[in-house]
């Protein structure tokens, strides 16, 4: 039998061979010869693709295979599956009956035996092998059949079909009866058809049994694909047809034509494009690197090559076929001309010939081209997630010296503009191969044409070609110069927008406003510069092509070179061709100084000094007594600094003691624990922690999320240990409060949250993790008096009891109960032992102790002197009315809102998903960008010099073509000199078109920026502080440094290009059209596929492109987080989980960025093939027509054009497309340029006078606010007056609305209803300058901006030196600011860490007693300083505003125990308002019940402190 194959085989090659033509067909035995070569190439094939899914699924460990999908439910078998499987069965039992009816056969019929029975043994195995192939499809439940026998259902019904005909026509002509070969062939047809049918529609039809008793087809429906889609990665799972078409986007463009797509609709990526493999694939190239440099800080270059050199060379191969294959056009303009003019002597088989080479290469060209594209954007993507996810890694690694030389901005701008332009240089690297097989094939196709004159030509472009080396010299200048001037601005409105409140409350509006404004000027005179050079670049790269030809040409006619039609037309074809690469040349040499620039900065990132893990020893438990130890520790936030922050630290701590430090300010306190987390420098000894820590820093540190994420902290919810957390930590009460309890959504940097909910919030986080050490950093600043208590004895004397503790305190009633007391002194533990020891030794510790005796003696003799001389409060006394103790303490109080935002009671959102637009990008945007500048009127003049440079071309290559003769022996014309001077002025003219067209376009692109920006700016800054703080920074930095950067450098060009590309199109159809109008019979249908492809896609792509830039936001959100709590990650050994975050938000960024980035290359290779065909058309239509009818000449030119059609229209779509994608980020910037804002600064005819105001009395009348129309009031009918001159404490529970009214004086929310009235003046009718301006504030949370220490008192420079020593003397922070080197100008980092946050609390009193405004308000202003230095600052206000109103909002009684007058608030009403003496008086009122708590509390330590008398 295999001899009979064998030779079956070989005969039949040797027939099909040596045998052609059309009476072929007519054949029995052709058929019969097709057929058994068809069935083996379908075998061997079949083989193949078994073979090939084997080696994929051992390879790859694929658990899905191409087209399937894997459900734990019953499946039933479709229709299609169930026909297929009886067709097969059919034919497979027809063809057997065939084999054993052999011997009866007749009729057409071949005559050969062995031809006949290996058709039929064939026909039979295939059969076999479908059936077996289709019994997988069942079982595997494939939801479409494998393309494979989709294939060859179709061919089989092809040789059915063909040897039904002939078997019919051999029938009719011979007048034969049927006999059972017929009708088996008869019956074959009509099972191959139906296969066919299925074949065509491809899906299997199987049914999934859903649990609710329904069947679902799959991807029989919408939801199916949705599905689908969701659950896997498209590209992942697609065929090798797929990944050449792009159609493996098919299911999205499905479902994104039909609504718009939302982030879970888009689907996954692909493993190997995933940030978690990519970021492992990246570290292993840095490893691979130091093992082979043997070096600790390994190049990044290096590491980028490695990472990315395997799918860079697949792309470069693809890069270079496309560069190939491109030259092989002009290589045949002469030889096409050549036979248009001998059409007479040539048949017109040579000239379909030519037409066919035309299309095969225009084929290759596109197919790689698109290829090497996508694969340059995916390699980016790679590259881009595997940096990000090394910049952010290296952000929670960063040593405190680095982090304070790094600000937040710079490193925004790391990971959102610097890596996006390594990425745009990925894109462009492939041009570096390009390049040297463009220059070579134009130079041989020139050397072909011209001889000698080709070297010309060569020196020329080389020479255009090294004219771009300075250019891009100060290119890369400019771009280090727009790189540093954008990193200010970033880091300064960064800067701005964290610390918006402050600025606000110190009317410091338009200051900061300049001063980002006066920035922005620096980085607009830098942006300026580059466009200018880009430019000049423009003019002399469109330029070039003409230059090049005039200096060929010319050279040509010297040596005696013949210029015929045929080599004119070539070589401007070579040089419209070589424009490509020396347009692309100044763009790469920008890409790689600006990638160069960016690289640099990221490696120097990448190498900045880490936090020591080795500065902590961890001992096993079983090893040692101690928890806590270190031995001659000394240790410096400086490793450069010649005094370190702590000296000399021995300290052994064990298991289970509650050991308190206390110090003044700036003593070291906070620095203590910091060395024992491992955050300081350790210049010498040891530190040993054995167990594991929790800790809580003094600032406190909320995730964005709801209260119980920032509780879990990444761990398992257990509701008993939950339960016990939140009660010790008295949150109990503040989630009744809370719109959805425990589920409320915080936002950013807590901004809903009071400072005692934040403070009690991240205590509740570290009780939660049940660690062996806590480390708490001043726990119990934040919190009033009650609630201190409480959190002291339920949780670290009670839940904590068993537990090491360490923590820092400036209330000296918490320290009796530790079993070790620190007193730090200038950095050194002055200090050690119980309370009992340390008040005996007298050395230092009783100036704390003597502080806080001195307060608690004020409140005690107030509260005695009360009680000595009870008296009945008149009916008329304030207090009339009140509610009694046991109301006050019921009553259901609102939970304080700080935020003008919506908080639903089902959502409990606090920041909503990020706004965006739907549907198309509306005209307004267009119209809104193209005016803003002169009107628009700039637009239409740029569009006219597009049009008469592309009339002066074309009129300068028709002049060429028309005027040089056809005839190759045609001698050189004596006007040869005339034809090059006409050639020469219209191409000078031409370049002169794009100079004004190039200026234009720059002109408008920066004036337009600028303008957004400045819209923008303005809009952000005066927006309410409800904007503000619902707003994460995130959103507001992208759109400035993103979307910004867009605007500035890529919008114009952009859309100019729209513009650019449709005038050359236009140009191209009409020279096209001119020689041959029959063209328009084809382009217009094709053109309108086009537009068609065009809309289908661009609903999907815009989505996908605002997803994109969507999602770009989280990830710097996530980072400037994790940045601000890198401490505290580290300390609870977080870090793997919050890389985990990270990665998944890149994940998110890439998987629509990558699927927009495809939706392109999809559109471009069906709109390249379309023009492909169009051109291929045009060319059969020129060769077909008869001579005569067209000049060669022209037709000719109308080829050199046609060439670059397919370029030309998919040019248009794409710039349409991308100018549409990037004009998001203008819709974007108008977003935020359109806020709401709030009262005007200042009002003109409502100016108050000069000495506004003057007594200070502040009266409230009915005052009622609310933050959204459908919350509940937070005040309510607020009525009092505060007499000027007076002192005025505010006291009340957490949430009472406290801060609500401070913040209703400085109208940061204005009041629903009601007045409030300074010095007859009603605020409300004032500006909000003049009003915040005349007011002083020290806030709770102290505030220091990036500068000096006098740019941070004296912003606004109103004051001399003199005035500044001699606050800050009465700050205390006079002596330490003397003890720097640049004294008033010494250096304050960002968020002033380089200051302690007591002495940041002191610089806050400095600027209120600079301003000495008639009002001063006071929110927790001592809350973070010793009893020592709050007693000072008391001294100090009562001096210096001794004639002034105070308004004190304090947690510590004895700052509000001499106020004149005490306002208590509850519920957000008035319960008392009175005398403190008057209110002691009564034992039930609400100030006598706080009172009694904080001197209850102080007992202890009260009976303790008189050991020291």
């Amino acid at each position: 039998m295999e001899a009979i194959m064998s030779s079956s085989w070989a005969t039949n090659l040797k027939i099909l061979w040596i045998q052609s033509g059309w009476p072929q067909l007519n054949s029995p035995c052709f058929w019969i010869n097709a057929s058994v070569l068809l069935q083996l190439g379908f075998l061997g094939i079949f083989l193949l693709h078994v073979l090939w899914k084997a080696v994929d699924s051992f390879c790859k460990r694929r658990k899905k295979i191409t087209g399937i999908e894997k459900y734990p439910i019953g499946i039933k078998i479709g229709l299609p599956c169930k026909v297929s499987i009886a067709c097969t069965v059919l034919l497979m039992g027809t063809h057997i009956l065939m084999l054993l009816t052999m011997q009866n056969r007749s009729g057409a019929q071949c005559k050969s035996t062995v031809r006949v029975l290996s058709s039929e043994i064939m026909l039979v195995i295939t059969s076999a092998v479908t059936l077996i192939e289709l019994y997988t499809v069942s079982n595997k439940k494939y939801l479409k059949f494998p393309w494979i026998l989709r294939a060859w259902w179709a061919c089989s019904f092809l040789l059915f079909l063909g040897s039904t005909i002939v078997n019919a026509h051999f029938l009719i002509t011979n007048h034969e009866n049927l006999k059972v070969h017929d009708f088996s062939g008869f019956i074959s047809l009509l099972a191959s058809t139906c296969l066919l049918g299925i074949s065509i529609q491809g899906k299997t039809g199987i049914v999934f049994n859903v649990p609710n008793g329904t069947a679902d087809p799959l991807l029989n429906g919408k939801a199916e694909k949705h599905a689908e889609s969701k659950r896997t990665s498209l590209y992942g799972k697609a065929t090798l047809f797929q990944l050449i078409t792009f159609s493996w986007l098919n299911p999205l463009f499905a479902i994104g034509i039909k609504k718009n797509l939302d982030q879970d609709e888009v689907p996954d990526v692909d493993i190997g494009d995933s940030a978690r493999f990519l970021s492992r694939c990246f570290d292993e190239s840095l490893k691979h690197v130091k093992e082979r440099d043997k070096t600790t800080s390994p190049s990044i270059y290096w590491a980028m090559y490695v990472f990315i050199r395997k799918k860079a060379a697949i792309n470069a191969f693809f890069a270079a076929s496309s560069a190939g294959a491109s030259y092989v056009g002009p290589y045949l303009i002469t030889g096409f001309v050549d036979f248009l003019n001998e059409k007479k002597t040539r048949s017109l088989e040579s000239g379909y010939l030519i037409a066919l080479v035309f299309l095969g290469a225009k084929i290759v060209e596109t197919t790689a081209q698109r290829q090497w594209i996508f694969g340059a954007r995916q390699l980016g993507l790679r590259l881009r997630a595997a940096l990000t996810s090394q910049i952010y890694k290296k952000g929670l690694v960063l040593s405190s010296q680095s982090r304070q030389s790094r600000t937040s901005g710079e490193v925004i701008n790391y990971m959102s503009v610097d890596v996006q332009r390594i990425t745009d240089f990925i894109w462009y690297m492939n041009t570096i191969w390009q390049l040297p097989i463009q220059i070579s094939l134009a130079t041989l196709i020139l050397h072909t044409n011209l001889g000698l004159g080709s070297f010309v030509a060569l020196a020329a472009t080389l020479t255009v070609m090294a004219g771009n080396i300075p250019l891009t010299r100060v290119q890369k200048r400019y771009q280090s110069k727009i790189m540093e001037a954008k990193d200010d601005r970033m880091k300064a409105t960064s800067e701005v927008l964290r610390n918006m409140k402050i600025v606000k409350l110190q009317a410091w509006d338009n200051q900061f406003l300049h001063k980002l404004e006066s920035l922005r000027k620096i980085e607009y005179n830098c942006i300026w510069k580059s466009l200018r050079l880009s430019a000049l670049s423009a003019f002399i790269f469109w330029g070039s092509p003409t230059f090049i030809s005039v200096v060929t040409f010319g050279a040509c006619v010297l040596m005696g070179i013949p210029l015929t039609a045929g080599r004119v037309l070539s070589t401007l074809a070579t040089f419209r061709m070589l424009q490509d690469p020396i347009f692309s040349l100044p763009d790469l040499l920008s890409a790689i100084a600006q990638a160069k620039v960016s690289t640099e900065r990221i490696a120097s990132y990448l190498q900045e000094d880490e936090i020591d893990p080795n500065a902590v020893e961890f001992v096993p438990k079983d090893k040692t007594e101690f928890e806590v130890e270190i031995n001659g520790g000394t240790f410096s936030w400086d490793e450069e600094s010649t005094c370190p922050t702590l000296r000399g630290i021995r300290l052994q701590v064990k298991r289970g003691m509650k050991v308190a430090i206390c110090g003044t300010v700036g003593s070291g306190k906070s620095s203590l624990l910091s060395c024992i987390l491992g955050e300081m420098t350790k210049l010498s000894g040891t530190v040993k922690i054995s167990g594991t820590k929790a800790y809580v820093p003094k600032s406190p540190w909320i995730l964005s999320g709801n209260v119980r994420e920032n509780i879990l902290f990444g761990n398992p919810y257990d509701s008993a240990m939950y339960d016990k957390t939140v009660k010790a930590c008295a949150l109990m009460k503040d989630f009744e409060l809370f719109s959805a309890g425990d589920l409320t959504e915080i936002g950013e940097r807590g901004i809903n949250m009071s400072g005692g909910q934040k403070q009690r919030i991240q205590i509740a986080r570290a009780v939660y993790q049940d660690a062996d050490i806590y480390l708490l950093d001043d726990p119990f600043s934040a919190v009033d008096a009650h609630t201190g208590t409480q959190l002291f004895e339920e949780c670290l004397m009670g839940l904590l009891k068993d537990k090491t503790i360490l923590y820092v305190t400036h209330q000296v009633e918490f320290l009796p109960a530790a079993d070790l007391i620190l007193v730090m002194q200038n950095g050194r533990i002055a200090q050690a032992g119980t309370f009992e020891e340390l008040i005996k030794q007298n050395i230092g510790f009783e100036v704390l102790v003597g502080a806080h005796n001195q307060a608690l003696e004020s409140v005690l003799s107030v509260e005695s002197s009360s009680k000595a001389t009870p008296n009945d409060i008149p009916d008329d006394e304030p207090s009339k009315g009140l509610p009694s103790s046991a109301e006050l303490i019921h009553t259901k109080q609102n939970s304080e809102q700080n935020l003008c935002i919506e908080i639903t009671e089902k959502e409990a959102r606090l920041v909503q998903d990020e706004e965006r637009e739907k549907g198309s990008i509306g005209k307004e945007v267009y119209l809104a960008y193209m005016t803003i500048v002169k009107g628009g009127v700039l637009v239409p003049l740029t569009v006219l010099a597009q049009s008469t440079f592309q009339v002066l071309q074309i009129a300068s290559n028709y002049w060429m073509a028309w005027a040089c003769p056809t005839a190759g022996d045609t001698e050189v014309t004596e006007g040869i000199n005339y034809i090059l001077i006409v050639y020469t002025l219209l191409s000078v003219g031409s370049s002169l078109c794009i100079l004004v067209r190039a200026i234009l376009v720059a002109v408008t692109g920066i004036l337009a920026a600028q303008k957004l920006f400045t819209n923008m700016l303005h809009s952000v800054l005066r927006a309410p502080m409800g904007f503000l703080d619902s707003t994460p920074t995130g959103r507001i930095l992208n759109r400035a440094s993103t979307d910004q950067s867009v605007v500035d450098l890529e919008m114009a060009q952009r859309l100019g290009w729209c513009a650019f590309s449709m005038i050359q199109l236009l140009g191209t159809i009409a020279v096209m059209s001119q020689v041959a109008w029959e063209v328009l019979v084809i382009f217009i249908p094709v053109t309108a596929i086009c537009i068609w492809y065009q809309r289908y896609y661009t609903p999907t792509a815009r989505e996908l492109a605002r997803l994109s830039g969507i999602q770009l936001a989280p990830i710097l959100h996530h980072f400037a987080e994790s940045l601000s709590g890198a401490a505290t990650i580290r300390a609870f050994d977080q870090e793997p989980r919050f890389i985990d975050a990270n990665l998944s938000l890149i994940d998110n960024h890439s998987r629509s960025w990558f699927h927009n980035v495809a939706a392109m290359e999809w559109l471009s290779f069906r709109l390249n093939q379309l023009s492909n065909f169009v051109f291929a058309f045009s060319l059969v239509l020129l060769v077909t027509l008869p001579e005569g009818i067209i000049n060669p000449s022209i037709a000719g030119l109308a080829v050199t054009y046609g060439i670059n059609l397919n370029v030309q229209q998919a040019s248009v779509i794409w710039n349409f497309c991308n100018a549409e994608n990037k004009m998001i980020s203008v819709e974007r910037i108008l977003q935020y340029s359109n806020i709401p804002s709030e009262a005007p600064l200042v009002i003109e005819d409502s100016k108050p006078p000069n000495n506004w105001p003057d007594i200070g009395t502040i009266c409230f009348t009915n005052l009622q606010i609310r933050y959204a129309e459908h919350l509940p009031s937070v005040l309510k009918n607020i009525t009092c007056t505060f007499p000027g001159r007076k002192k005025v404490g505010v006291v009340g529970r957490t949430g009472s609305g406290k801060s609500t009214l401070i913040q209703a004086i400085f109208r940061i929310v204005e009041p629903r209803e009601g007045s409030i009235i300074i010095d007859d003046v009603d605020i409300s009718k004032i500006g909000l300058h003049d009003l915040r301006s005349r007011l002083s504030i020290i806030p709770q949370d102290p505030t220091m901006f990036e500068g000096t220490v006098r740019g941070n008192l004296d912003p606004l420079e109103q004051y001399s030196d003199n005035e500044i020593w001699e606050v800050l003397d009465k700050c205390q922070l006079g002596g330490l600011v003397r003890a720097k080197e640049e004294k008033l100008e010494s250096t304050v980092v960002e968020n002033g860490e380089n200051w302690s946050v007591g002495q940041r609390q002191l610089i806050c009193l400095g600027r209120a007693l600079l301003k000495r405004s008639s009002i001063l308000v006071l929110d927790e202003a001592t809350a973070s300083v010793d009893s020592a230095t709050d007693g000072v600052i008391q001294k100090t206000i009562s001096q210096e505003f001794k004639d002034r109103t105070i308004v004190t909002i304090a947690h510590r009684i004895h700052t509000v125990i001499d106020s004149d007058l005490v306002l208590v608030l509850s519920d957000g009403r008035i319960a008392e308002f009175d005398t403190p003496a008057k209110l002691l008086e009564r034992d039930d009122s609400f100030f006598s019940r706080l009172i009694k708590e904080y001197s209850t509390r102080s007992q202890s330590f009260n009976s303790l402190s008189r050991l020291q008398n």
